[in-house]
């Protein structure tokens, strides 16, 4: 899997969970979903993301 989807697919992954861990469990969960949109935000402005280095640290390709 290239990068960037597999980047696509952990945030998407990580939204879902969040949002099933608000309705279900407790809504405080609901910052761990704020957390994840800042993130991706602030991604599309500085270029940089967390999670794309831990990727490429764990070998997956661009």
């Amino acid at each position: 899997m290239k990068l960037h989807a597999a980047l696509r697919l952990i945030a998407g992954t990580l939204l879902l969970i969040s949002l099933a861990l608000t309705y279900w469990v407790h809504p405080n969960w609901i910052f761990f979903s704020i957390f994840i949109a800042a993130n991706l935000i602030q991604s599309a402005f500085t270029l940089w993301c967390p999670m794309i280095t831990i990727l490429k640290k764990l070998g997956v390709q661009e």
